[in-house]
């Protein structure tokens, strides 16, 4: 669930960078996509600490 939340949310920043910089549309979804996957892994190494954790 982590993982979705955090790509959702890097979603929704790279959008935001992109629009701040006035990109294109393929810019956007380049900035969407990049930060989604980032956030995504920050999300994976989360859930697994948060496993060991609990």
């Amino acid at each position: 669930m982590v993982i979705i939340i955090m790509a959702a949310l890097g979603c929704f920043t790279g959008l935001g960078k992109a629009k701040k910089k006035n990109g294109n549309r393929a810019d956007k979804i380049q900035y969407a996509v990049a930060y989604a996957i980032l956030f995504a892994i920050v999300g994976l190494f989360l859930t697994i600490i948060l496993e060991k954790l609990l």
